[in-house]
Formats: structure tokens, sequence, C-alpha cells
């Protein structure tokens, strides 16, 4: 039976209520904000003396100021209050910030707007920690991935919307600012509407006290999620993310006046493609990641960052180029719509679209990870310190931006710094948590030479230890089985196979259990069990192959003692599973010709993975399993 794809959650009120609620947030920032910059920049005598670009560049950092200051605060409120109510409560703040806003509009008074900006700015910060902690709440672990997606395509559309409109409604004569002053008080009236549809999400620590030390409160929710260390630096990946777009998307208004000579309208443009990316690439990662939390995407979107963002270097350089031999720049700055006839402006386009979406592939397995390896006792307030580091990283965008610039960088060349720096921190993190690579190893395995489907796959257990055992058919089974599982899985091995130079490095990484016969090392044997002990008193799965070797011939073989002395010694359920259609694969030990292997199925053979019900400790025997295993493989080899 097929399973409801991720947009059915906008028909349910666990998911749509919320939804519309952080939408319209996200697109009342944005209107607002775009509209005081417009203004600012194309009207600013009649409002200030300061210098337009002092003032459009203080706005975004006002706005950003309060996710520095209160984001510790709003993580404590989040954990320790439902959060429905405390939704609503943000929902009623945002609508007294917008009459502010009006009032400012009205009077021509800057202060005030100034005012409803860092107003809206702690919106945002209070709203950050119940939005993400609210998720996992009231989704199920395979609807998680969905979710965040749709979540992070309407926030970005919600933000793209935003600024256009924003853009578009200020500048009417002669009512544009009153126009303004309405819809941003409609929007937040909208906002707190949608509010009271969101069901009770109840608070993890009621009886949490709350410390309005923002210092030191920051400094214990950082150093709280250092201890996960797969959670924090997840976060650190995410704080990145918001990094690459900083630096990227500041560029963008600049970039389109200068080098591609066009009007708001080709900057509009920009953005608009940039978000769309986003979109996509968060709504395709329910697609690419099997409904599950599939970090092996992270590396993935990584991959794309740096490609495109170095081809966007090029590709703005070869625009250049044709523009300066066609004289473009000496003539008047093009419309969105001239723009796109212009001699390589697709390529540019082309390349904005992908960064976007590969940063959707990105943020969205991070986002989910978070969430599911927390403390969930403390989710709020490691949301609360994600959003400190982004706002800290985007300050060092800002930061790095200015002092390249103002060294002689252009801005094409900024772009490439970004795409090269992306690379190496993405090496960086990928060589600290080791599981980001494999998990990509294996999607990748199972996304372009196979095609692999799973059954019952929702028997391996979300969390606690658990024995798997499994038929030995090929040299990938581990990655097979690996890239199925929704958690990390020890693998027990032959140690001549965790010796070798490709495979044995993943497997090592992977940290896989060599174990080899009690004839040929005792030693290495006993030590097996003992690491097989210790990982399933911390609650690790634990994957073996009881036949002790590949089959020879496509049948499965006698199943050893080895699992029933593990189960001795640890008293936790046993899954049995069976891999189909791996015989004869260029990697089995089949006996047909290498090549008429090679081909037989073509590039993208059917493989298939079926999970058994669990068996308990004290009904496990060698025989009983194999049993179970070839009933599950049924006669699929």
């Amino acid at each position: 039976m097929s399973q409801p794809n991720q947009f059915s959650l906008l028909t349910q009120r666990r998911f749509a209520p919320f939804f519309w609620t952080q939408f319209l947030g996200a697109f009342n920032d944005n209107l607002f904000k775009t509209a005081l910059v417009v203004m600012l920049t194309f009207d600013a005598l009649s409002w200030t003396t300061l210098s337009p670009s002092l003032i459009t560049n203080l706005i975004p950092g006002l706005f950003i100021l309060p996710y520095v200051l209160f984001s510790a605060t709003a993580g404590q409120l989040a954990d320790k209050f439902e959060k429905s109510g405390l939704t609503r409560f943000v929902k009623w703040l945002e609508v007294a910030i917008m009459c502010i806003a009006g009032v400012g509009w009205m009077t021509h008074t800057l202060w005030l707007l100034v005012t409803a900006v860092v107003g809206m700015g702690i919106h945002s910060t209070l709203f950050g920690p119940v939005k993400y902690a609210y998720l996992p709440q009231q989704l199920k672990p395979d609807e998680l991935i969905g979710g965040n997606g749709v979540t992070e395509m309407g926030t970005f559309v919600g933000i793209l919307l935003g600024e256009i409109l924003g853009a578009v409604l200020v500048v009417q004569k002669p009512n544009g600012i009153v126009f303004e002053a309405v819809a941003t008080i409609a929007v937040a009236l909208l906002g707190l509407i949608a509010s009271y549809r969101i069901p009770n999400a109840p608070a993890p620590v009621p009886e949490l006290k709350v410390s309005w030390n923002f210092v030191g409160e920051s400094i214990r929710n950082i150093n709280f999620s250092r201890k996960n260390r797969v959670v924090f630096l997840s976060m650190l990946g995410n704080s990145w993310f918001w990094f690459y777009g900083a630096l990227v998307l500041a560029q963008f208004p600049v970039y389109a006046k200068d080098y591609l000579h066009g009007d708001h309208s080709v900057f509009v443009l920009l953005l608009t493609v940039f978000s769309l990316g986003v979109g996509s690439g968060s709504l395709l990662c329910e697609r690419l990641s099997g409904r599950k939390v599939e970090i092996g995407l992270v590396p993935f979107g990584s991959i794309g960052l740096s490609l495109f963002g170095a081809d966007l270097y090029l590709s703005s350089n070869a625009y250049a180029a044709a523009a300066a031999s066609a004289a473009l720049a000496a003539g008047p700055h093009l419309d969105a719509f001239a723009m796109m006839a212009q001699h390589g402006m697709w390529r540019i386009l082309f390349d904005v679209l992908m960064i976007g979406m590969f940063g959707g592939f990105f943020i969205v397995p991070l986002f989910a990870l978070i969430q599911t390896r927390c403390d969930p006792a403390h989710m709020s307030r490691t949301i609360a310190g994600m959003n400190i580091l982004n706002a800290l990283f985007m300050v060092a965008a800002a930061g790095l931006a200015i002092v390249l610039l103002g060294q002689g960088c252009t801005i094409p060349q900024l772009f490439l710094v970004t795409a090269l720096l992306n690379a190496v921190v993405a090496v960086y993190i990928f060589s600290l948590v080791p599981e980001f690579l494999m998990r990509f190893l294996a999607w990748m395995l199972i996304h372009t030479v196979h095609r692999v489907r799973t059954i019952d796959a929702d028997r391996i257990p979300a969390e606690g230890a658990a024995v798997l055992v499994c038929n030995h058919v090929s040299y990938v089974d581990a990655i097979v089985i690996g890239a199925a599982s929704p958690r990390p899985i020890r693998f027990v091995m032959d140690h001549r196979i965790f010796k070798l130079p490709l495979l044995g490095w993943i497997f090592r990484t992977a940290r896989a259990i060599p174990i080899a016969p009690a004839k040929e090392d005792p030693w290495l044997m006993e030590k097996a069990y003992v690491d097989i002990a210790q990982a399933l008193h911390d609650g690790d799965l634990v994957c073996i192959f009881p036949e002790g070797r590949l089959t020879t011939t496509g049948e499965i073989n006698e199943f050893k003692g080895g699992v029933a002395k593990i189960v001795e010694r640890t008293k936790v359920p046993v899954i049995p599973m069976a891999l189909r259609g791996l015989w004869g694969h260029l990697l089995s030990r089949s006996d047909d010709n290498v090549f008429e292997r090679a081909f037989r199925t073509g590039l993208r053979s059917r493989l298939a993975l079926a999970v058994g019900t669990p068996v308990a400790p004290h009904d496990v025997t060698p025989e009983g399993l194999k049993e179970r295993v070839l009933a599950l493989r049924g006669d699929w080899k």
C-alpha cells in the first residue's frame, strides 16, 4: 500500500495550523523589513539624515540581534510551557508590534519602525525553538523528513513572497505606506487566528526554572549540546548553511545592478530562483530519503553547494565578458524579462537554482537529525543554541564579505571563495563524523547502481539494542542494510574483508567489528564478542552474518552458534532479515563470467531487504533463525 506524501500533512490539524502560522510569520517579517529597506533606500531624505547604506545594513543587524540576546531564554520558555499556548502569545506580540509599526508608518516616525524591527526579531527568536521542537512531538519518525521539508519550503516561499510584496506595496503612490501598514497588521491577525487551531503540545520540562542570565544560559546550552557530538556538529553544519546563504544572498542587490546590469526586478528574479531551489530541494528530500532521516543527503548537498557556487563564479565572468563586448554596461539597466534574453543569463539562473536546491538537501536532513538525536527534554534549548550559532555565523559572513570586498575582491570572486570554503568545511565535518560520509556512500549505491525496496523496515527498532541477522550474499551486503536502517549499525564481519583496501576503510569508518575463527585467531574472536557486548550495552544495533562467509552457491549456509553466544551474554531481541536479488552481483562469489554478471541485470538492478519480527532472547537458536531468514528470502536469490 502506498504511503501518503508529505503534502497530505497540510490537510491534518496536527500540522496545517502550525504550518500556516509559521508561514505567515516568515511572510510578515519580510513584508515589513523589505518595505522599510526600500523606503529608506529610495526616499531616505524624508525619513532621516543618515546615509541609506548605513540604514540598510543596520536593519538586518537589528533584526538578528535578539537571536544572540534572547535565544537562550526562548529555548527555556519552549521547554517549560505548552507550545500551542506559547505560540499564541508570540502571535499576539506580533499583532502589537505591527500596530506600533503602523503608527510609525503613518507618522513618519523612524524610531518606532526601528523598534518594530527589533520587536519582530524578538518575535522570531521566541518562535524558533517552538517551531522545530513542535514537529517531533506531532509527527511520526517516517514523517519527520517530509514535515521538515514542507516547513522549510513554506519558510522560504514566505520570505520570497514577503520581500516581493513589501517592495511592490510601499512604492505605490500616494498610499503605499497605508497599504503596507494595513497589510502587516492583517497578516499578523491571520497568523494569530491560525495559531488558535494548533493542537496542544505538552511541555517536556514544566518544572524547569528559567534563568534570565542570557549569557550564562547561552553558554550552558551550547556546552550541553556539545556532549552529543553528532548533534553539535549538525548544529554547526546548519549554521554553516546560514553563513553560506548570508554571504551569497547579501551580494544579490549589487550583483544584479553592477555585474548583470539589471534593475530591481533582476534582484527579485535572483531571489525568486534561489527560493524556488530551496523549496524544491526541501520537498525532494522526502522522496530521496525514502521517508527516513537520511543524513547521506548532507554530503550530497554540500557537494552541490561547492560545485554550483564555483560555476556561478565562472558563469558570472563569462556573462561579464559577453556584456563588455556588447557594450551592455553603457546602456540602461535591463528588467528581468530583457535580462533573460541575454547570453549566459540562463546559466547563472541555473546555478542559483541549484545552489538553493542543494541547500535544501543539506539543511533538511540536519534539522531532522537534530530533532531525532537530541535529548527530548532539551529539544527547544538545543534549537535555541543553534539559533545563537546561526546569528553569530551570519554576522561572521557579513564581516568576511566586508573585509574581502574592501580588499578589492569582486562579487563573483566572493562566490568562488564561499564555494571553496564550503568544500573545506565539509571535509572537516565529515572527517569528524564519518557517519555522514558512510550514509552518503550507501545512499549513492542504492540510488545509482541499484533500486532497493525495503519490506517492513519499520521493524528495525528506532532506539535500543538489538541484534540483526541476515544472509550473506555479497561484499556490499552491509552497505545495502546500512542504507535501509534509520540509525547506525555496528557490523560484525570477517577480519579479511575488514582489511580490504577500499571496503575496509569504509567499514572501519562505520566502526565495524572484525572477527576471526577461533582456530585462526582466538584472541581476535574473543575481543569481537567483548566489543559486541559493549556495543549492545551502549544501546547500539549490531548486525552479524551467522553463515560466517559469503555463499558460493546462492543458497543459505548453516548458521553458526555465535548469535546464541551473543544473546546469552546480552539479553536483547534478535531481528531476522533477508537480502533478495544480490546473488550474481559483480561483488558476489558467483562462478558466472564477470562481464556477464556486470550486465545481466542492467545498471539499475532490483534488490530487496525483508525484515522479520523480533525473536525474544530465550527463543533464539541458529536453526530457528535460519528458517526465518529462508522464509523471508523466499525463492528470489
